[in-house]
């Protein structure tokens, strides 16, 4: 009995002495903040059916990226272009490659230098929005900004 009491003990020290452990945390270094965070910062901008120009509000989105990578000088980034669905692949992955080289060559002309940047074309493999209507169409046609470091 006196064993069993002991033994009770010894589990029951060993049980609350582990609960006590604290995890120790810290404040995350600037370096590693995730991606996704940062790339939050970046605005997606749209486009017209079958267009890879530029509209005023594109322009405007691009000004304030490009000012935001100005201020993270070490930050590169991926242009990525993407379509809807209508079109062949073949056609919609080189409309892409343009809307992402039409953003490129815009935030390079604003100063933001080539090594920091560099171009995909999805075309419709990677929709926003899987649905099949003009509201997710709309939403499909964009260049969007993928942060590296």
């Amino acid at each position: 009995m006196r064993l069993f009491r002991t033994l009770v003990c010894l589990i029951l020290v060993a049980f609350f002495s582990g609960c006590a452990c604290r995890t120790k945390t810290r404040a995350p270094d600037a370096d590693n903040v995730p991606l996704a965070e940062a790339g939050q910062e970046l605005e997606d901008i749209n486009f017209a059916f079958d267009r890879y120009d530029l509209s005023s509000t594109a322009k405007s989105a691009l000004a304030k990226n490009g000012d935001w990578l100005k201020e993270n000088s070490s930050t590169s980034i991926v242009v990525e272009g993407h379509c809807d669905e209508r079109g062949t692949r073949e056609y919609n992955l080189v409309l892409g490659q343009k809307r992402a080289q039409a953003a490129y060559d815009y935030l390079r002309g604003l100063g933001v230098a080539d090594s920091r940047m560099s171009t995909v074309s999805y075309g419709e493999d990677l929709p926003l929005d899987p649905r099949s209507n003009e509201v997710a169409w709309a939403k499909n046609r964009r260049a969007h900004f993928r942060v590296e470091r």
